[in-house]
């Protein structure tokens, strides 16, 4: 059901050589590149019409507007089961909690007497979101890109996710009720590489946006990569990945749930145990095939995950190297459960997010820990973070100097301006002084 690879007795690699014997997913985001052009060249030229040509062709259904209409939304949530709503509100509030510590605020340096340098924090001014539709429906990921976003104080907000037949062209009715629970009343009906482009060209309907945020599947990052540099994106996401560093005190019921729980996402979702212990490995593997049998997806999902090169347990000799390898692998999800979990977990260098100890699932930062879920894959970990209100944040420098304090550096700025042979440079500061007795720093003003 899972394979092994065995990485004891040698020394471990370095950089890339030990990534290569790591299990990874094929994800071809060059080769869908090409086949998403025409696409978004189709929503940039024909707008609106080219949006509902692709419903009907992808999805199966014709529309007769894109926008969803606002009453649908009050409808969903009046419709939507109590239990749900609960654990959707409580959700939101944990994820509220957690990302309005993330705000910047406006800091000032004074770098020298009448001299400073101050840093404010902007937000987009309009964000397009991406909730997918395809195999499963993710009310979760509404959260995971509303709440930073809103938090990051951005005013225009929209968010598309994929047209159900089953539901008259409109989205899955738990995505728009969790819309309407955090205020977004912009929805689409639009799904995959058209919905970025939608975001990116803007249409009859849409208003373009400044970023586009949120998970998909190869045809959505292929488009988010297509847009790059016209819009802003937050990562490529391609399947999703869970890596459980363990030794033997993790109980193997726990881990062999933890990795059937990402494995069920998709069949290219990758499963991996980092463990020293093969006895934990052997009953890891045991494990697997009742728990598997038990559930749902076996076939079409799960099975194959598990089976697939993306998806392995991986022997080492003691959890030093245990980390080494996670930290090569650099997982969307890490699992430590291991003796004195917290203290290896803050040795971890590459992940997206880390769940420490045997009571923090990733199935709880999935939903309720109030963490983001939406988080680096495809090794993209080892220099990308997840989802946060930084995202939607942009840094500006506001620079503010007096005349005494320009003259104070001046001859330095001149210096580095000749050193790099750009005169005009310098002399856009000495411009400043002409005629001004008291610079006498060894170089010429203009006109003297």
């Amino acid at each position: 059901m899972i394979s092994r690879i065995d990485l004891r007795g040698d020394a471990l690699p370095e950089g890339p050589a030990l990534r290569d014997l790591l299990p990874r997913a094929d994800f071809d985001v060059s080769a869908a590149l090409e086949k998403v052009r025409p696409i978004c060249e189709a929503v940039h030229h024909r707008g609106d019409a080219a949006l509902i040509d692709f419903a009907e062709k992808f999805d199966g259904v014709r529309l007769e507007q894109v926008r969803v209409p606002v009453q649908a939304l009050g409808d969903a949530l009046e419709r939507l089961d109590p239990e749900v709503r609960a654990a959707l509100e409580e959700s939101i509030r944990r994820a509220r909690l957690v990302h309005r510590e993330q705000r910047r605020t406006t800091h000032t340096t004074e770098v020298v007497p009448g001299g400073t340098v101050t840093e404010k924090w902007v937000p987009v001014d309009r964000v397009g979101l991406y909730a997918p539709g395809g195999r499963s429906v993710y009310p979760s990921s509404v959260i995971m890109n509303v709440v930073p976003a809103q938090e990051a104080g951005v005013q225009s907000i929209a968010l598309a996710s994929p047209p159900q037949v089953e539901f008259d062209g409109l989205p899955h009715p738990t995505i728009l009720a969790a819309c309407a629970l955090l205020g977004v009343d912009e929805v689409y009906a639009v799904g995959g590489a058209q919905a970025v482009a939608m975001f990116a060209h803007g249409t009859e309907s849409c208003p373009p946006a400044n970023m586009v945020t949120g998970p998909g599947n190869i045809w959505v990052a292929a488009a988010k990569r297509y847009f790059t540099g016209k819009i802003g994106i937050d990562t490529e996401a391609g399947p999703t990945e869970i890596a459980v560093l363990a030794d033997d005190t993790a109980d193997p019921v726990h881990v062999a749930a933890d990795l059937i729980s990402q494995a069920e996402h998709d069949p290219l979702a990758a499963a991996v145990l980092v463990t020293d212990s093969v006895a934990l490995a052997d009953a890891v593997e045991k494990e697997l095939e009742p728990q598997v049998a038990a559930t749902k997806h076996i076939e079409d999902r799960i099975a194959p995950a598990l089976a697939g090169r993306q998806s392995a347990i991986v022997l080492v000799d003691g959890v030093d190297e245990g980390l080494r390898v996670v930290d090569a692998y650099g997982a969307e999800h890490l699992e430590i459960q291991t003796a004195d979990a917290a203290a290896v977990a803050d040795r971890v260098r590459n992940a997206g997010a880390i769940f420490v100890g045997p009571w923090a699932p990733v199935s709880l930062g999935d939903y309720a820990a109030g963490s983001n879920h939406v988080l680096p894959t495809g090794g993209c970990a080892c220099h990308s973070s997840g989802l946060s209100v930084q995202s939607f944040l942009r840094g500006i420098h506001i620079v503010d100097y007096t005349k005494d304090a320009l003259a104070d550096v001046a001859h330095h700025v001149v210096t580095l301006a000749e050193a790099e042979d750009l005169p005009a440079h310098g002399a856009a500061v000495k411009a400043r002084f002409v005629g001004d007795e008291q610079m006498s720093r060894g170089w010429k003003v203009p006109g003297k």
